[in-house]
């Protein structure tokens, strides 16, 4: 089985890339630098695990398109689809500090950046796969999202997300990609292509400056899970590790 996970040279992509490639898939890393790429994948090599670098910017159409023709030029298909690449628009930082993203306040083009990333890179590179995931018998698309996009949690003025700041940038974009994960789930039900999204917790990597309480390896959990599921799995539904995130 052939995964691309997108944004996979560090962080949760990194180690979604490492677990799915400990579970036997042959794992095509996307990083914008390729010589991030190439030496994660030679860490993942060296680990026993069959690993490729692909050059990919979700938000660069000729990127996309070079990438999707290497991958159908050397493997023929896709069977899993990692959305990963993702950016919080105010560097590393954590949420709860994240003064910059206030909406009465918040840069335009900083909001139009991170939705650059985090929506139309979703759009652009799952439009691109989809011909390859339809050659495979058992296609998942994993979008990887976050609480703060849960319209349920951020609503609640004694929930766990209380303490953050309002964001008119980061979490707007994790509700879009929710949506759009119902919207894809839809459209391809018929096609037997599973499509949802993950939720990895609160992960220390450099997108929150290493503040977050649980490892790469912890958050991947949930995303290699639904990468994963078997033919009777869910779809257009938002998953943390071990339990349903309320929309």
């Amino acid at each position: 089985m052939n995964a691309l996970i997108t944004g996979a040279n560090k962080g949760i992509g990194r180690a979604v890339a490492e677990q799915l490639a400990g579970l036997g898939m042959t794992v095509l890393l996307g990083a914008r630098d390729a010589g991030r790429g190439s030496a994660a994948v030679a860490a993942i090599r060296a680990g026993g695990g069959d690993a490729h670098a692909v050059t990919l910017d979700v938000t660069d159409g000729a990127s996309i398109a070079a990438a999707a023709g290497w991958i159908e030029s050397r493997f023929g298909h896709l069977d899993v689809l990692v959305n990963n690449a993702g950016i919080t628009g105010s560097g590393q930082i954590s949420p709860a500090d994240a003064h910059d993203q206030v909406p009465s306040s918040v840069d335009l083009d900083m909001v139009r950046s991170v939705f650059e990333t985090n929506v139309f890179g979703v759009i652009a590179v799952t439009n691109a796969m989809l011909p390859l995931l339809r050659r495979s018998p058992a296609p998942r698309i994993v979008n990887v999202s976050s609480a703060a996009g849960s319209l349920t949690m951020g609503s609640d003025p004694q929930g766990p997300l209380s303490a953050l700041l309002a964001s008119a940038a980061y979490s707007p974009s994790k509700t879009a990609v929710n949506a759009l994960t119902v919207q894809y789930a839809h459209e391809l039900r018929k096609d037997g292509i599973l499509v949802n999204a993950a939720d990895p917790g609160f992960v220390a990597t450099d997108i929150n400056n290493h503040t977050g309480f649980l490892t790469t390896a912890q958050g991947a959990a949930a995303v290699v899970r639904l990468a994963t599921l078997g033919p009777d799995g869910p779809t257009a539904g938002f998953f943390s590790a071990d339990a349903a995130v309320p929309w």
